[in-house]
Order: structure tokens, then sequence, then C-alpha cells
């Protein structure tokens, strides 16, 4: 072996030896702590997979769990009296982001935290609820995906008029709490009179609400239920699917999962990929920019969700058009 070459391999196994401890020094110096307020209960099996879509991808950006970064989660349990005292405690906890998504769990964050970047898996409307100066500069510590719910409201409306041509009477479950819910239901306002539909709307402040409003839309001869989707509502998809089958009442959701539960059909962004999505936001601030330089995106797909089952159960002939435009048919 010549001279040059001994040398040369030796420098180079004198680094490797000493890269491990180097390595590890550095990534217990940079250990992050991100911090999850979570609405929905922690074994609520959609909140899993959007769970396991975010690690997945903080882990294909680098990001390994209990080596460079660890969890502090939050759960409310679908209750969201207890959002402001949770959003607290990852304060407390000194988290280096809070990751969130919908708006009154947003709310809590930033009411508890002004300089912690807080990030939104999904949020109905960030500009119109007031969370960020500009979608391309927000200009605090909010950024992250912001779903345009205010405009995707109305195209469901057209959605199940299509579905059901002979619908004049539509219920609204929503959360008057919610910001995001609020706007959704000033745009449909304008929307049902074209489409030849009366709204009544069946507001509700707590999951307990949520079977008093579902026999309110019945006993106001709804001919379908339109939901608007928090955790809150979400936490009880399968009691309003069910509700639903037994009433003959078609369910249009917002997001799959509603669909899956036993809903009629869904039209709304992949939660599940934006969560996944949402790790290169983490990726950044781990890296140093700044949640005001970040721009806030917006989904790229809607996906219409159709449950022929569902549609079997309460006598409905699904359209072929709308067959053929379906993202995903479930039988």
């Amino acid at each position: 072996m010549k001279r040059r070459e001994f040398i040369t391999l030796a420098g180079g196994a004198a680094a490797m030896s000493a890269w491990p401890l180097a390595a590890r020094a550095q990534q217990t110096a940079r250990t992050r702590k991100i911090g999850l307020l979570q609405g929905l209960a922690a074994s609520d099996p959609d909140w899993q997979r959007r769970l396991a879509a975010f690690r997945q991808g903080l882990a294909d950006l680098g990001w390994v769990e209990g080596r460079n970064f660890v969890f502090e989660f939050r759960y409310a349990d679908a209750k969201p009296e207890r959002l402001p005292a949770l959003a607290a405690e990852l304060v407390q906890a000194k988290v280096d982001v809070i990751v969130t998504n919908a708006a009154q769990p947003v709310d809590a964050a930033r009411k508890a935290t002004s300089t912690i970047p807080i990030v939104m898996a999904a949020v109905g409307d960030a500009l119109g609820g007031g969370y960020v100066a500009s979608l391309a500069r927000p200009g605090g510590n909010i950024t992250g995906f912001t779903l345009v719910a205010t405009e995707q409201s109305a195209k469901r409306l057209e959605l199940i008029k299509e579905m059901l041509p002979g619908l004049t009477r539509a219920a609204v479950l929503w959360n008057p709490d919610a910001a995001g819910h609020r706007m959704q239901w000033t745009e449909m306002q304008p929307a049902a009179p074209k489409l030849e539909i009366v709204l009544q709307s069946t507001p509700v402040k707590s999951a307990d609400d949520i079977a008093a409003a579902l026999r309110a839309a019945e006993q106001g001869a709804a001919q379908a239920i339109v939901t608007m989707e928090d955790p809150m509502i979400q936490s009880r998809r399968a009691a309003i699917a069910e509700f639903s089958v037994q009433r003959k009442i078609p369910v249009m959701g917002e997001f799959r999962s509603m669909a899956d539960a036993g809903a009629l059909m869904a039209y709304g962004p992949n939660q599940v990929d934006l969560w996944r999505r949402t790790a290169t936001y983490i990726d950044k601030i781990f890296k140093g920019a700044k949640a005001a330089d970040l721009p806030v995106e917006q989904p790229t797909k809607f996906e219409l969700t159709i449950n022929l089952k569902t549609a079997k159960s309460l006598g409905v002939n699904v359209p072929l058009t709308m067959l053929g435009r379906a993202d995903e048919v479930i039988e």
C-alpha cells in the first residue's frame, strides 16, 4: 500500500470511529419536543392513521422518534372545553413546536403561546379565522395547512343535490364555537337557494348534543344531513351513520372517515395525506425557519368518497356519472 493511500485510509477510519460519539452528542443536545394537541381520543382509528402518516413523514426526512425528537401528547377526548388547559400544559413542557388541527385546538394553542411555533395540520380557513396575516407570509407563530372549507361547503351541497335530485331540505350539523364552521354556514346561505334547498341549522356545542340535533333534523323533515366536521363531531361519526341508516336520512360528510363509518358520501381533502405533509413544516422549523416566513399551503386534491353499501340500505340509486368521478367507492 502506498504511503498516501495509507494516510487517507487511516484518517478516514479515525473520522469514522469518532463520528458515532459526536453524532450521539449532537442528537442528545438537539433532541426536540413536538407537542401534539389532539381533539380526538388517542384510540380513535382515524387519528391513529393520521399519526402513523405524520410519523412516516418525519422518518422520511430523517427524524427518528426517541433519537432526535420526542412527542408530548395531549388528548381532549372530544371535549373542547379541555383544550385550553392541555395547550397550557404543552407550553409548560417547553415543547419546540405545537402541532394540531381544527379551529378550537388552534384557538387554544394560539391563546397559550405567541412564541412557540404552531403548525396546523388542517384548519378550515386560516385566513378567515384570523390565524395568519396572509397565506404567503403568515407573519406570526402559526403556519400549516388551510382546507378552504368555506369554498368546498357549497360544492358539497351541489354534490348531495346531484346524488339526490329531489332534495329540497337539508339539515346542517355544525359547531358554532368553531370559526371555520361559522364561515362555512355563512357560505352555504347563498348557495342553497340556487340549488332549491332549504337549510335547517342543527348546531352542537358538545358531543352530547349530537343525538338531540339528529332528532331535530328528523323532526324538521330533513331529507339529508350535511356535516361540518371537527374532532367533536368526528368522534360521533359511527352514531351519526347509524342514525342515518335507521331513519333513512342520507348523510353527506366532509372527510372520508365519515363515509368509512357509514355515511352515504363525503367530499374533502385527504386528512391522512395532510398529516404526512405536515412533517415538512416541522423539518423546516427544526432547521431554523420561522413560522412567520413559511407560507400556508392548501390541499391540492379533494376526494369524493361514496359508500355503495349505505346507498343500498337507504334505497339510493347512485348516478353512474358520480361513480365515475368518485375517488373511492366503498362496497
